[in-house]
């Protein structure tokens, strides 16, 4: 297998052994063919004006010092380089003279807040597509893109591909990302049909809206990422080929499937939720029957005993077993309505 060749000054084996090993934040394809990584902005601008090796910066959005070679390495159009630098910039597509600007979101689950297990993290990642270049800028954490980096400094065919090729990748991964939050809510829709149908729980109301909104907020975050495939996929332009779009392609047809699969959750969840409802009222209608019931009953009990507790003279009243005789007939009546309860099916 080739190893990685690296524009730097030789190491020894005493100073590869004290310095750590740094991330390849950089990587272009030399004229032997074989992935090198940069490691500084003259590096960089050596590769840059080259003008035929392909090559791939990945910056950070947040730090000034980074997105300062947006401008003087690159020079790029400023309203283009304050968007890549907005966190809530929207996600879209437009075409400069001497490169593509692709703004997309990553999703994920925010692992910080264990006490809400559905809120989503989102980063922006701006891509400036040139003739040989393909610049990333994120506003945040994406390991995927960390490991696709390794990649290319390890893989030198997926750099020979060309930074269109390298674009369909990063933005493929994006998409891959939706994914694993998928297979999540699939998860939570099962332990919420768990607990409306096997046994009653009070708080799921609230999860059954959390999950809701969740599917709500993926689906606003896809819908603009499936106009930028869309536009990718068949708008002709000056830094796409016809071969490269039919990778985007393959992208949208993702794009697409997750939308399928979060439109078939909402449904789900709705579903779940006019069940959870019909529950509680059923509950509700149990209750009211079981009360409605016992009244019912009762109603001997006190009208008997209501009678033959006014100060007059009544039946009964002087005989040795009249209490015994009065709740013999208290206790028929009530049997009585029991047995017509049961022949109208009410009980």
């Amino acid at each position: 297998m080739e190893t990685a060749t690296r524009l730097e000054p030789e190491v020894t084996p005493e100073t590869a052994a004290a310095a750590p090993a740094p991330l390849p934040r950089a990587v272009y394809l030399d004229a032997s063919g074989k992935s090198a990584q940069l490691r500084s902005a003259d590096e960089i601008r050596a590769a840059l004006a080259s003008g035929t090796r392909t090559m791939w910066v990945d910056l950070d959005a947040t730090d000034p010092g980074e997105t300062a070679l947006l401008s003087d390495l690159f020079n790029f159009h400023p309203v283009s380089i304050e968007e890549a630098r907005n966190p809530e910039t929207r996600v879209k597509v437009e075409e400069f003279d001497d490169y593509l600007f692709v703004i997309v979101r990553t999703v994920g689950f925010q692992e910080q807040t264990e006490d809400d297990p559905y809120d989503l993290e989102t980063v922006n990642l701006a891509c400036f597509l040139g003739g040989n270049f393909l610049v990333t800028a994120r506003c945040g954490n994406t390991s995927a893109l960390d490991e696709m980096l390794a990649a290319a400094a390890a893989k030198p065919h997926l750099l020979a591909g060309g930074p269109a090729r390298l674009l369909h990748l990063v933005l493929n991964e994006a998409v891959d990302e939706f994914f694993p939050i998928l297979d999540r809510i699939e998860e939570f829709l099962d332990d919420l049909e768990e607990r409306v149908f096997a046994h009653y729980d009070q708080a799921t109301l609230r999860d059954i809206f959390s999950i809701k909104r969740l599917v709500l907020t993926l689906r606003r975050h896809l819908a603009p990422e499936r106009d930028v495939f869309t536009t990718l996929a068949n708008r002709p332009n000056a830094f796409l080929s016809t071969d490269a779009q039919r990778y985007f392609r393959d992208s949208y047809d993702k794009v697409l499937r997750i939308n399928d699969g979060l439109e078939t959750y909402r449904e789900l969840l709705s579903n779940t939720l006019e069940s959870y409802l019909m529950q509680i009222s059923n509950r509700l209608g149990n209750i009211t029957k079981t009360l409605s019931i016992v009244a019912t009953i009762s109603v001997p009990f006190v009208v008997v005993s209501g009678m033959w507790g006014m100060n007059v003279i009544v039946p009964f009243a002087n005989e040795a077993h009249g209490f015994w005789t009065l709740l013999g007939v208290q206790l028929a009546l009530g049997a009585l309505l029991l047995l017509g309860l049961r022949w109208r099916r009410i009980l």
